[in-house]
């Protein structure tokens, strides 16, 4: 070949030549910054890897769990912890809860190994081109984060979650981490887990929320505070539209089921709805008891404890002593609004300020709070928190006429800009109440076992969290009669013994140093009557002799067979009319000494504590009402049911028979001196009720006086309608060792001319010892009570009533 011959390459032009040039350059430079990259990776991962957490024990996965308290029917009525959550085992989890969360969050989850590298690279692409933000985080790596790692955002935090993720994928099965995932995510108003949000939100098990419930749920963890649907409705509407949406192209549902989700109203949990169960006296006392025996634990372990608590019983005693306390509060002078607050003249700032106002005087139950726009003598016009408007008219404002009269001093005037309180009235209407300054409380009881069926505390566990029942130390007034005519029957009473019912006085010394002059509370005298009459009238002037004649000492001692503190009541003759201390809580068990043929039963609250796999740990076996447990005899008890029947039937507490016409039905009336305190103590042989009204700090009841059966009566024959529906009327059988006599019942040995027959007939001075009275038999110490409790019994957590 001639070397001289023109050559048939293309020449290269310089440019050309540099572009290949920069182009070697470029991909050595992209080479080794990659190899640098996979260096410093691998670097990073040896460094990472070792110090990862051991997550082993997430198989066995145990998150914090609270303490939750139950009714014997398993009805929730409180919750103790940090978090509130329900686990529940992945079998449990809806189908559509499943799909909705898988669409949202993770749609590839079961494709993926932990980490979405396809899902990287949309997100990536998508911030490129200035798009919406798109998480990349999976499933998998979220659960990671939320159980291991802070919520920093930093390149370092990053790496740790995508390696503890491929650890995950390889030690758990994706069924696992999705119930983990789904148990853990916190989704705002302190719920973590779907369970909790569920009952959240919906008031509802998870297992029973539609298709647009669970898109409404599953649109929470992006932003559990901004998509709310309690908080901010609006975005939480688009988020689940958005989920619904989701759903569809995911191909978890088809195009008729979305239309229909979407066109679904969701009706979320009202936080005051009238149908929720208030317990909240009963929680706190089992949460004391708990924390006594468990300390700190309690609170993130998931323990349950099932009351004894029955739920139809506890919402009677709840909403009888709210109307009786409201009922009381209307026969009140008008106190006059709560605040005053200035309105803009605005109509777009007033909801601003009507917030602000209201921000501390939050709804009561259903006595509601609401802010004066309008108000003249026949029409006010308010509006509430939640920005419904009441018109108050007629009746509505008979409440509060005081504050809507011309010359209304100024801090009763209702005026534009007033704080008041309103209720609806059972024809749905409004009218102006006030919040009752009055406490009260309840207790229903099982006498035959002790278990506490229903407690109340006070009016609200919000306004005083002050437990009445328990705490509240007060005066029972003549409701605490029936001990003394018990006592008196085993000292040769009878029902038909005749007692003078007429003046007494004491010099000074006699009873601790003051004179006295007990009074009747109508302050008259009937002179002579028989002992059934005098407690059917609860006649204090016959007590009085009463105790005189078997005396105070004797008593005092009698009363301990009741589960009284002896040191609670002096050995004075006060004693007679209730001037000693008792609780409501004291009251239910000694009446149950009555109600059951004369045994002392403990009261109990807690039936069954379980931990968070349901295993037993406390269970409750009722007593066995044997003879070790015996407080007074059965004959004695007997005749007592008798003589407080009366008391029922025609007695001071009529009303309950006319209410509840039933021939099975026992108590007595109770009024403090100057009306500080009313009480009634009845029962029917299968639960004891216990009702007590009165200030905390000790005031008259009203300005002419309230008494037990004008005050307390009504709220335990509103209890009583509901507890004793559908249950037979129970027949006390007669005991050994009583007769009946010309209608009227004796003990066999205190027969007529055996007995006393009459006590303070004869003269207007004070009647002397019963020792000397004619058939009165000498001072004898109390039949035994029984062996007393092992200190193992006194310990357990059950005795916490004792």
């Amino acid at each position: 070949m001639d070397d001289s011959s023109p050559s048939t390459e293309p020449a290269r032009s310089p440019r050309s030549v540099k572009l290949r040039r920069a182009a070697r350059w470029s991909a050595i430079a992209l080479g080794s910054g990659t190899l640098v990259l996979l260096v410093a990776a691998v670097v990073a991962v040896a460094a990472i890897y070792p110090r990862l957490p051991d997550i082993s024990e997430l198989a066995d996965y145990r998150p914090k769990l609270p303490l939750r308290v139950y009714t014997v029917e398993g009805t929730l009525i409180g919750e103790f912890g940090e978090e509130r959550r329900t686990l529940t085992p992945f079998a449990s989890i809806p189908k559509v809860m499943k799909d909705a969360v898988l669409a949202v969050e993770d749609a590839r989850f079961y494709d993926h190994g932990g980490v979405d590298y396809k899902g990287f690279a949309r997100a990536a692409v998508a911030s490129l081109k200035g798009g919406r933000k798109q998480g990349a985080s999976t499933i998998t790596m979220q659960v990671a984060r939320n159980v291991y790692l802070s919520s920093e955002r930093t390149l370092s935090r990053k790496a740790y979650e995508i390696l503890l993720a491929l650890r995950l994928e390889q030690q758990l099965s994706k069924d696992q981490i999705l119930e983990i995932y789904l148990n853990q995510i916190y989704l705002g108003n302190r719920a973590y887990g779907f369970a909790a949000a569920s009952e959240a939100y919906f008031g509802k098990p998870l297992q029973n929320v539609t298709l647009a419930e669970a898109a409404m749920l599953a649109g929470l963890p992006k932003a559990p505070g901004a998509n709310n649907p309690v908080a901010n409705p609006r975005r939480a509407r688009a988020r689940q539209l958005y989920v619904i949406d989701r759903m569809q192209e995911t191909g978890f549902i088809t195009a008729e089921q979305a239309a229909e989700a979407k066109k679904e109203e969701l009706h979320l949990r009202d936080a005051a709805d009238p149908d929720r169960l208030h317990a909240e006296y009963v929680a706190e006392t089992v949460r004391q008891m708990m924390y006594a025996q468990y300390g700190d634990s309690i609170y993130t372990s998931g323990m349950k404890v099932y009351t004894s608590l029955v739920a139809a019983d506890q919402a009677a005693a709840y909403r009888s002593l709210r109307k009786g306390i409201m009922d009381y509060e209307r026969r009140q002078p008008y106190r006059g609004p709560e605040r005053f607050v200035d309105l803009p003249s605005d109509p777009k700032e007033v909801d601003e300020a009507v917030d602000e106002a209201l921000a501390e005087h939050s709804d009561n139950g259903d006595v509601m709070a609401a802010v004066v726009l309008e108000a003249g003598s026949k029409e006010i016009n308010a509006v509430r928190a939640n920005g419904e408007t009441v018109q108050i008219t007629g009746e509505g404002l008979r409440p509060a006429q005081s504050g809507l009269a011309a010359k209304a001093p100024p801090h009763i005037k209702i005026r534009r800009g007033a704080v008041i309180r309103v209720a609806r009235t059972p024809k749905n209407t409004w009218e102006i109440t006030q919040l009752p300054e009055v406490e009260g409380a309840f207790i229903g009881m099982d006498p035959r076992t002790g278990a506490i069926k229903s407690l109340v505390g006070g009016f609200d566990f919000g306004k005083n969290k002050f437990n009445h029942v328990t705490q509240a130390w007060r005066q029972p007034g003549s409701s605490f009669k029936p001990f003394i005519y018990s006592a008196a029957l085993e000292k040769g009473f009878t029902p038909a013994t005749i007692v003078n019912d007429a003046p007494l006085y004491f010099e000074p010394g006699t009873q601790g140093g003051q004179p006295w002059e007990p009074k009747n509370f109508d302050g008259g005298f009937e002179g002579p009557m028989p002992l059934r009459t005098a407690l059917m009238k609860s006649k204090n002037l016959v007590t009085v002799r009463v105790l005189q004649a078997i005396g105070a000492p004797y008593a005092q001692e009698w009363i301990t067979r009741f589960g009284f503190d002896k040191d609670k009541h002096p050995a004075y003759l006060p004693m007679a009319l209730g001037a000693g201390s008792v609780t409501p809580m004291q009251m239910a068990t000694a009446y149950s000494v009555f109600a059951n043929g004369g045994y002392k039963v403990n009261p109990y609250l807690v039936t069954r504590i379980t931990d968070l796999r349901d295993k037993v740990l406390l269970e409750t076996e009722p007593p066995v009402l044997d003879e070790s447990r015996r407080a007074i005899p059965e004959r004695n008890a007997f005749i007592m049911d008798s003589l407080l029947q009366s008391v029922v039937k025609g007695g001071t507490a009529a009303r309950a028979y006319q209410a509840l016409r039933r021939d099975d039905l026992f108590g007595k009336t109770g009024t403090t001196n100057d009306s500080f305190d009313t009480w009634f103590a009845g029962f029917q042989p299968t639960t004891v009720g216990i009702a007590w009204i009165g200030y905390d700090t000790p005031r008259q009841l009203g300005v002419r006086g309230e008494t037990g059966g004008s005050l307390s009566l009504p709220i335990w024959i509103g209890y009583m309608q509901a507890a004793l529906k559908g249950v037979p009327v129970s027949k006390i059988a007669e005991p050994p060792g009583v007769v009946n006599i010309d209608g009227e019942w004796y003990f066999d040995d205190f027969t007529p001319g055996h007995s006393v027959a009459s006590l303070g007939v004869e003269s207007e001075a004070p009647p002397v010892p019963a020792e000397e009275l004619t058939g009165v038999p000498p001072l004898a110490a109390p039949p035994p009570l029984g062996p007393p409790p092992q200190p193992e019994e006194r310990n357990r957590i059950l005795d916490f009533f004792r």
